[in-house]
């Protein structure tokens, strides 16, 4: 079953997505449900190559307090 989305993109956005539409004859709406799909099927999110280091620091230790958080944040980001 099929249900109607508003969005409020940015007017450079909206003529970029009716002149990618027209060039490959695809409709607007099915370009982005393609595009949800993907990401749904995805079911990842990449992380910024900074923030990808620091996960899972703290996995099966009590969380710390944020002072030494700081610290530990530091001392891995030194190295």
């Amino acid at each position: 079953m099929n249900r109607k989305l508003t969005l409020s993109l940015d007017s450079n956005v909206v003529d970029f997505a009716h002149a990618f539409s027209k060039k490959y004859n695809k409709p607007i709406s099915k370009i982005i449900e393609n595009y949800f799909i993907e990401l749904k099927e995805k079911n990842t999110i990449e992380l910024p190559q900074d923030l990808e280091e620091l996960y899972g620091i703290f996995e099966g230790m009590d969380t710390p307090d944020k002072k030494d958080m700081r610290k530990m944040f530091h001392e891995k980001s030194s190295n």
